[in-house]
C-alpha cells in the first residue's frame, strides 16, 4: 500500500488543475484515471474541443462545396484532424502534471472506505491510502431502454460518432438538447441529411421563445428536419439501413437511416466508484452531493465538475478547482459568488446566453425593458456573409442593469464574455451601449444593441 497526501479521481479540467497546484506546493498527489485516451479529461477528448474542430471543418466543407466523393474525403480529413488535435492534447496534459511531480496511474477506482481506494489497473490491483481525497469523474451519456436500441450496429454516442470515417447520408438524432443541436448544425454542413426528434412541442423549452424560434429557422434553411411529439419506440437493423419506429403523438410511422445518434442527455459517472463504501452522499438525481465548497459529506473529500449534477462546461470545473483551492488555503470563493454562468452552443451560426430570459425575468417579478436587433443590422455579419440570427437582451427598468442576454450570431460566443462583466460588475447597460469599440467587429453591435431598448 502506498500513502500520498492526496488522491485526484479523474483527469478533467478541474481535477488536472487542482492536481498541478498541490504538487507544485510540494504535496504528493496521485492522478487516478480509468483510460490513457481520456488524459485531460472529456473537453479535449469526446466534446468541446473535437466537437468544434469538426464544426470548423463542416465551416469549410460548406464552402468548399463539391460532389460526393469531394465531401466524403473532406470528412475523413476533418476526422483526421480531429484525432491530431486530441492526441496532441492528450500528451501535453499528461506532460504537463507529470513535470511538476504528479505521479499518473491508469486504472478504475473504487473506494474501500474514506481514507483508502482499490484501483485496477488490468493487470493487477493496488491500494491506495490518501489524506485528501478529490472526485472529479464527469458524467456518461445517457441511453434510454426502447427496443433495439443498445443493440443496432448504426446507433452511436456523440464520441463514437466523431470516429466514423465515412459520413452518413441521412443522419437522426434522438434528442433536442444543445448536443444535438452542435451534430445537426455540424452534419448537416457536412452535406448529411439531418432530422432531429424531441418529445415536446416547444423546440428548446429553456431558451427565449424568439431566440428558439430564430434558431429553427435556421436549421429549416440548411435542411435540417425537426420532428415534434416524437417517441422513438423501436429500433431494427436492416442490410443497409436502420428502420426507426417512431410515434408522433397517436400516430406510428417509420424513418429509415445510415446512422442514429443518440443526444438524450449525460449523468454523473460513477461506475464502480462506490461513494457509498466512504460514506459520501448523493443527490436524489444520483449526483455527488457538495456544499457551497464543493466539500462532500465526508470532510477530507470533495467533487468537481459534472459528477456534482451541476452545469456541464468545463470552465465550471475549471473554477471548481479554485473554489476548492480556497476551501483548502482559507479563501472565500464559493459556488454561490461566481456570478453569472454564461454558455454558447457551437451551432452555425452560434448561440450564446448569459442570465435571464424574458419569460424568467417577468415571472421573477421583474418591471423590464427589452434590447432587440436583427445579426443582419451588423456591419461585420455583413463582411462576414454570416447575417442569420436575432440579438435580444433583457434589462431591469428599475436598475438599468442586466438581466440576460441571448446572442444568435456569427461570434456569440466571444461578445458573451463582455456581456458577463459587465453583469457581475453590476454596471448598467449604458456602458455597453456608450462603448467604443474597434471596426468592423461583431462586438460593436453592442452599440446598437442597446441603444434600441424599449420597455416591454
Amino acid at each position: 500500500m502506498r500513502t500520498f497526501d492526496n488522491l485526484i479521481i479523474g483527469f478533467g479540467k478541474g481535477g488536472k488543475t487542482l492536481a498541478a497546484q498541490l504538487a507544485k506546493q510540494g504535496q504528493s498527489t496521485l492522478m487516478a484515471e480509468k483510460s490513457p485516451r481520456m488524459y485531460g479529461g472529456t473537453c479535449i477528448n469526446v466534446a468541446c474541443l473535437p466537437t468544434k474542430s469538426l464544426e470548423n471543418s463542416a465551416r469549410q466543407s460548406v464552402i468548399q462545396g463539391g460532389d460526393e466523393q469531394a465531401r466524403q474525403l473532406h470528412f475523413y480529413q476533418a476526422i483526421e484532424e480531429k484525432r491530431r488535435l486530441t492526441s496532441m492534447l492528450r500528451k501535453k496534459n499528461y506532460d504537463k502534471l507529470t513535470s511538476v511531480g504528479v505521479e499518473v496511474i491508469d486504472g478504475e477506482t473504487s473506494f474501500m472506505d474514506d481514507h483508502h481506494v482499490r484501483i485496477n489497473t488490468g493487470d493487477k490491483e493496488e491500494i491506495i491510502e490518501a489524506q485528501r481525497i478529490f472526485i472529479n469523474t464527469g458524467a456518461k451519456p445517457f441511453v434510454p431502454d426502447i427496443a433495439g436500441l443498445k443493440e443496432s450496429r448504426r446507433v452511436y454516442l456523440s464520441e463514437s460518432l466523431m470516429e466514423l470515417e465515412t459520413l452518413p447520408k441521412r443522419l437522426v438524432i434522438l434528442g433536442g438538447g444543445y448536443i444535438g443541436l452542435e451534430f445537426a448544425s455540424m452534419f448537416a454542413n457536412f452535406g448529411s441529411q439531418v432530422t432531429l426528434l424531441q418529445p415536446g412541442e416547444r423546440f428548446l423549452p429553456r431558451e427565449d421563445a424568439e431566440i428558439a424560434a430564430a434558431v429553427e429557422a435556421s436549421l429549416n434553411r440548411r435542411g435540417v428536419r425537426l420532428m415534434r411529439n416524437t417517441a422513438l419506440t423501436e429500433v431494427r437493423d436492416e442490410a443497409e439501413e436502420t428502420v426507426l419506429h417512431l410515434m408522433e403523438k397517436e400516430t406510428a410511422s417509420e424513418l429509415r437511416c445510415d446512422a442514429l445518434l443518440v443526444a438524450t442527455g449525460r449523468r454523473p459517472q460513477l461506475d464502480a466508484l462506490h461513494p457509498e463504501a466512504a460514506g459520501i452522499a448523493l443527490t436524489a438525481r444520483g449526483a455527488i452531493a457538495v456544499d457551497e465548497h464543493l466539500k462532500t459529506s465526508v470532510d477530507h473529500i470533495w467533487a468537481m465538475g459534472d459528477v456534482t449534477g451541476g452545469l456541464q462546461f468545463t470552465y465550471i470545473s475549471l473554477d471548481d478547482s479554485r473554489i476548492v483551492h480556497d476551501a483548502l488555503s482559507g479563501g472565500s470563493r464559493t459556488t454561490a459568488n461566481r456570478g453569472a454562468v454564461p454558455y454558447s452552443v457551437f451551432m452555425d451560426p452560434p448561440f450564446s446566453r448569459v442570465g435571464m430570459s424574458e419569460e424568467e425575468a417577468r415571472k421573477a417579478g421583474y418591471e423590464i425593458k427589452i434590447a432587440k436587433i436583427p445579426a443582419a443590422a451588423i456591419p461585420k455579419a455583413q463582411v462576414l456573409r454570416k447575417t442569420e440570427g436575432l440579438l435580444k437582451a433583457i434589462i431591469d427598468a428599475k436598475t438599468d442593469q442586466i438581466l440576460g442576454a441571448h446572442l444568435f450570431c456569427e461570434e456569440s460566443h466571444e461578445m458573451i464574455n463582455l456581456v458577463k462583466l459587465v453583469m457581475d460588475a453590476q454596471l448598467p447597460y449604458t456602458v455597453l451601449r456608450d462603448g467604443i469599440y474597434t471596426h468592423p467587429t461583431m462586438s460593436e453591435s453592442f452599440n446598437d444593441l442597446f441603444a434600441a431598448v424599449n420597455p416591454a
